[in-house]
């Protein structure tokens, strides 16, 4: 069987190469290929059905990117060892991919469409995620399936003051902006990623530099679906229309639709109703026997209240909630609402509000990370929770789904530039942001109640952290736009922009951003940044005056911790056989210790509810570890007597000998009454036998000496030696 296989390279700018091939694998699919790059490949098929089904106005676009854990040689891990419901990560990757396809697709495109990416191998230094986007676009591409592309994805980096296109994970790790950016040969269309507080000119040059480098791709893309003679895409009527029904309802309702918008109602179901009355009052003119499209009347009418909506604020400057562009919703904040969490907060912005939660845990609670290339774990968590009711809707608690995983990892990847050096923070930290209420920009909620909540709970983070989301409208025709700060679910809905930045004072520290429109300049972008700093400083303002500085104390419900260091080899001494030890220590304290060896040295990190726990445990722990030092008196436990002396135990699982000769300062002949087993007494460790390392001890040193009577001889009845004249010589006489 002969194979027609068409294959393109694209060089990286530092001269590593990624390959595209198609026409070796999943051929029945709509378009299929294989992109490489190092021992890394992709297999992306795409498959969409010929027709619609009926009543879908929408695009039914579902991506799926999955790594396969054979890529890496791995079995899965847990009972059922085979690939499972997609991780986190790779949700995360598929929304990615999914956030830069979706708006390339024909509005009037309704038909079921599915991009499959699979990790098939797997290679530790060229990162699949950063493949994925360019993957899917290539299938699209050389498929008959409706597509305005191509695009491509990649992630760019700052290492060393320089600027990285798709770089090693080593690259990765010690750089202080890491950006994934999408986009056509023209245009940017979606950006996340986190930084180390850069600034909004630096964040513009890294997109510069990533778009660089998609040109070139995109470029590739229609090379590769030239040689492979890759005609017109498909022909498809997915949408009915009816000229005149539109022309009718926008000379009727379009002006009444408008007039809503000048009344400025802030309420979003006030305004969502009085909108709604308007399409209501006028199916009520209908004859009972019309013969009128009331789906048509439906999308319709949501043309006319997108038109109205971005044309009074384009004429004006005005937005529909009467609020100027640049200005935000009234912020109101509260910390320590909540007894007993470790910390917590309130933040209220207009009508969003997220209610946030923060719980210290020990290294037992961190997080197992089990991927394909990665084997790891988490001690800083965050989840994000929609409810139903945050709408005022009646939907089923199912879980989180994409969109919660995506508005969480934005949250976490904001607040985790400013935690504490994982050295300073022996913790295991879990935010829980529950919305209760949204109108829009609820991840940027999160950010803000999780910074209040962490600085209650007494993390001390490097500074606090706020959030935005910034919107735009703009008309290409005329060249208007304006760009609107601390957008509403309207204006995002009916907006061209999502643009989402967290940051400290000295600067940004993620930003997630999806564009809807063509054409939109870095003037624009670099505006809009601009804007999202001033809007960012005046919400930090508003929760600095309810914390303005993290408390200094934790909570008293809050676990007390202690970190000690102690020496390797005492690490099997502190857990004893088969932990007894420790768990002895755990169980009389109250307390849970964490014991690992970090740089050659061992770390026990003590956990404890109040300080009297604290400080038996960690006593406990220092008797046991101390290493015994010549000239220490401690306190000794005599464990057995013998005819030459007694075995003490002076330190936890030390032992010496306390030779009869060493007890008291006159000479005893025989142990007989002298010491008792169990019976503490003091001794002085005087020296330590280099060879056999066993322990000299001594409480002869320790006891008074005694006195001397007049007949040159102690009380005790001991000789002494002569004051002068020398051994063996008489005393000298006076002249």
């Amino acid at each position: 069987m002969s194979l027609n296989v068409f294959t393109k390279n694209i060089n990286l700018p530092d001269g590593r190469e990624i390959t595209i091939e198609t026409g070796k694998l999943a051929k029945q699919a709509d378009g299929s290929v294989v992109v490489r790059m190092g021992d890394t490949m992709l297999l992306a098929t795409v498959v969409s059905s010929k027709d619609a089904m009926d009543g879908i106005d929408f695009l039914p676009l579902s991506v799926d990117y999955q790594e396969k854990f054979a890529s890496a040689g791995r079995i899965p891990g847990g009972f059922l060892k085979r690939e499972g419901r997609l991780s986190d990560f790779e949700v995360l990757v598929s929304r990615l991919v999914d956030r830069a396809i979706r708006p390339l697709f024909p509005s009037d495109y309704h038909a079921d469409t599915q991009v499959m990416i699979q990790l098939i191998s797997a290679d530790k230094d060229a990162l699949p995620d950063q493949l994925a986007a360019l993957a899917a676009s290539a299938a699209l591409t050389i498929s008959d399936i409706p597509f305005n592309g191509p695009i491509s994805e990649v992630r760019v980096v700052r290492h060393e003051n320089e600027y990285l296109v798709n770089p090693t994970p080593e690259q990765l790790d010690n750089a202080d902006i890491d950006l994934i950016v999408a986009a056509t040969m023209e245009n940017i269309l979606m950006v996340e990623g986190e930084m180390d507080e850069v600034s909004e000119s630096e964040m513009l040059e890294a997109m510069k530099v990533a778009h660089d480098a998609i040109r070139t791709q995109c470029q590739a893309q229609l090379e590769l679906a030239s040689e492979m003679g890759v005609g017109e895409k498909r022909e498809y009527c997915h949408e009915d229309s009816d000229e005149e029904l539109r022309k009718e309802l926008f000379e009727k309702l379009y002006a009444r639709v408008y007039a809503i918008f000048e009344q400025h109602i802030t309420n979003k179901n006030e305004r969502k109703q009085t909108i709604k009355a308007v399409k209501e009052a006028y199916l009520a003119e209908l004859a009972e026997d019309h013969e009128v499209d009331l789906s048509l009347v439906d999308k319709y009418f949501n043309e006319i209240e997108k038109k109205a909506a971005r044309e009074y604020v384009l004429d004006t400057n005005i937005r529909i909630d009467g609020r100027k562009p640049n200005e935000v919703r009234p912020v109101w904040c509260e910390v320590d609402y909540l007894p007993t969490p470790h910390g917590s907060a309130v933040f209220t912005r207009g009508e969003t509000q997220s209610l946030c939660t923060v719980t210290l845990g020990t290294k037992l609670d961190e997080q197992i990370i089990d991927r394909a290339m990665v084997n790891d774990v988490s001690r800083f968590l965050l989840h994000y929770n929609f409810p139903g009711f945050s709408t005022g809707e009646v939907r089923p608690n199912r879980g989180p789904g994409r969109r919660e995983v995506g508005h969480g990892n934005l949250a976490l990847r904001a607040l985790k530039q400013v935690l504490p050096p994982k050295d300073e923070n022996p913790y295991t930290i879990r935010i829980v942001s529950d919305i209760l209420e949204s109108n829009g920009s609820s991840s940027m909620a999160t950010v803000c109640g999780g910074t209040l909540a962490l600085m209650d709970a007494g993390i001390a983070i490097k500074r606090p952290v706020s959030g935005i989301a910034m919107g735009m409208i703009s008309d290409s025709e005329t060249g208007r736009y304006a760009i609107l700060s601390d957008i509403l679910g309207d204006e995002d809905h009916l907006g061209d922009m999502d643009f989402k930045v967290t940051g400290t004072e000295k600067g940004i520290t993620a930003c997630q951003m999806d564009i809807k429109v063509d054409g939109l300049s870095y003037e624009v972008l670099e505006t809009a940044l601009m804007q999202a700093n001033e809007g960012r400083n005046h919400i930090l303002g508003e929760m600095l005056k309810v914390m303005p500085e993290t408390r200094e104390d934790f909570k008293p419900n809050a676990p007390r911790t202690c970190s000690l260091y102690i020496h390797k080899d005492t690490i099997g001494a502190l857990i004893g056989p088969g932990g007894k030890v420790v768990q002895e220590i755990q169980a009389e304290t109250n307390t849970t210790i964490v014991i690992e060896e970090v740089d050659g040295k061992g770390l026990v990190n003590i956990f404890a509810s109040n300080q009297d726990d604290m400080d038996k445990a960690v006593t406990w722990v220092k008797n046991i570890v101390a290493m015994p030092e010549v000239g220490e008196v401690y306190e000794a436990k005599v464990k057995s007597i013998m005819p030459f002396g007694a075995f003490v135990e002076f330190l936890p699982n030390k032992e010496g000998l306390l030779h009869i000769s060493e007890i008291k300062r006159e000479r005893l002949e025989n142990m007989d009454g002298v010491l008792e087993v169990g019976e503490m007494i003091k001794v002085k460790l005087i020296d330590i036998d280099k060879k056999t390392g066993k322990f000299k001890l001594s409480r002869k040193v320790l006891l008074p000496k005694p006195e001397r009577s007049g007949n040159g001889k102690s009380e005790e009845g001991g000789n002494q030696e002569r004051r002068s004249g020398g051994k063996g010589r008489p005393p000298r006489r006076n002249a």
